[in-house]
């Protein structure tokens, strides 16, 4: 594969990423394969790089990481959902008595795997604010870690950490530092870049962004930490399916675009959020009043389309509801609909219960922001927010 020179933008960037150099009479972009054995013929399985079997190499899946890899600035492998990429990303590389550090506010289902699965499995996990692990990690707090697992932003609270200071941590301490960058995407940050071992994205969201497909990946800039997480997809058969790897290919072309309307929508957003008397508590670390303002545009490459704030409680988030039309209630984020999801429903994070993660979509601008006010407006009916 060539991928687009580095110095390109992002939409260059976007389109190209994963294309092999243009053949005539082929098709621009490759169609998915639907295969699972390929023949072997009469030389030894993978003779010259030939695929053998799907669960271990797949084209379709190859073109799909190859892609990614060139946005993240290393190699990929791609996984069928974003927990089976966090799965592995752990997995492979932490083992019984390994001690991981984990965010405390991050994205609750890590936490559940944590809690139900990995010490089950005897690693010792210590749970740390997003806010307090550069600090962990300042103090040289981190003898006997294995791995340091950061969700930066972190979901749902946005809440930044300073990637470059804790990769320098984990260095010293011997230690892996893996990255959630679902909510930044590879457009947004780098984590690579920032000297991350691994990144790890929940493609589901963002990167793929129309709310249709279930993918993951993590990539890598160490040959020995890739051939490690390739050992477990094999064993494990987390693989994604030839046509999700295919449509997340297609998708990943307007990711540029779809960034650019989302942070655009997020910012009139936000300011909406900060100025209505039904709103407390904004967080979008693009706004100069944001806590997280300072490090997120030193350490971000661009903003993103997810905003939080809280409601005076679960009724008031009700009102809002009936009183719209374009703010639809789902889970998720990233995708091209702009949607509202009531944290507290779900039970995994320590949030009070009118707490919201809005998630901009690509309508226009002053719709979504007229559609936000009637609701906001609506939501004070019955009732000023929580102070």
């Amino acid at each position: 594969m060539s991928g687009p020179p580095p110095g390109w933008g992002d939409g260059t960037r976007a389109v190209r990423a994963g294309e092999a150099p243009p053949v005539p009479g082929t098709p621009l972009r490759p169609s998915p394969v639907f295969a699972a054995p390929y023949h072997l013929g009469d030389l030894p399985p993978r003779a010259h790089g030939a695929d053998a079997y799907a669960r271990t190499e797949h084209p379709t899946s190859r073109v799909f990481e190859t892609a990614v890899g060139e946005l993240d600035g290393g190699r990929c492998l791609s996984f069928s959902t974003g927990m089976a990429a966090i799965s592995a990303a752990v997995l492979a590389l932490v083992s019984a008595g390994d001690r991981l550090v984990l965010p405390s506010d991050g994205y609750y289902t890590t936490r559940l795997l944590a809690r139900d699965e990995l010490e089950r499995l005897g690693i010792r996990v210590e749970y740390v604010p997003t806010l307090e692990i550069a600090g962990v990690a300042a103090r040289g707090d981190l003898d006997g870690a294995r791995m340091v697992f950061l969700e930066t932003p972190s979901n749902p609270q946005l809440d930044v950490c300073d990637v470059a200071a804790v990769a320098r941590a984990t260095r010293a301490a011997g230690a892996l530092l893996a990255v959630d960058n679902t909510t930044a995407t590879p457009l947004g940050q780098r984590p690579l870049a920032l000297g991350a071992d691994l990144t790890v994205g929940a493609d589901t969201k963002a990167l793929t962004g129309h709310s249709d497909l279930l993918l993951g990946h993590v990539s890598t800039s160490s040959d020995e930490v890739f051939d490690r997480l390739k050992g477990w997809r094999d064993h494990t058969g987390a693989t994604p399916g030839a046509f999700d790897a295919w449509l997340g290919h297609r998708s990943m072309s307007t990711l540029d675009l779809r960034l650019a309307r989302q942070a655009g929508t997020a910012a009139a957003v936000a300011d909406v959020l900060a100025t209505h008397p039904a709103v407390t508590g904004v967080r979008w670390p693009w706004r100069p009043e944001d806590p997280s303002y300072a490090l997120a545009t030193r350490q971000m490459l661009r903003p993103g389309g997810v905003v939080s704030a809280e409601l005076a409680d679960e009724a008031a988030v009700s009102r809002f509801l009936a009183a719209t039309r374009l703010w639809v209630a789902a889970t998720s984020f990233g995708g091209v609909h702009s949607t509202v999801d009531r944290r507290a429903q779900w039970g995994g994070d320590a949030v009070p219960g009118g707490f919201l993660r809005f998630s901009c979509g690509i309508e226009d601008t002053a719709d979504v922001v007229g559609d936000l006010t009637a609701g906001l407006d609506a939501a004070l009916g019955g009732g000023t927010a929580a102070g």
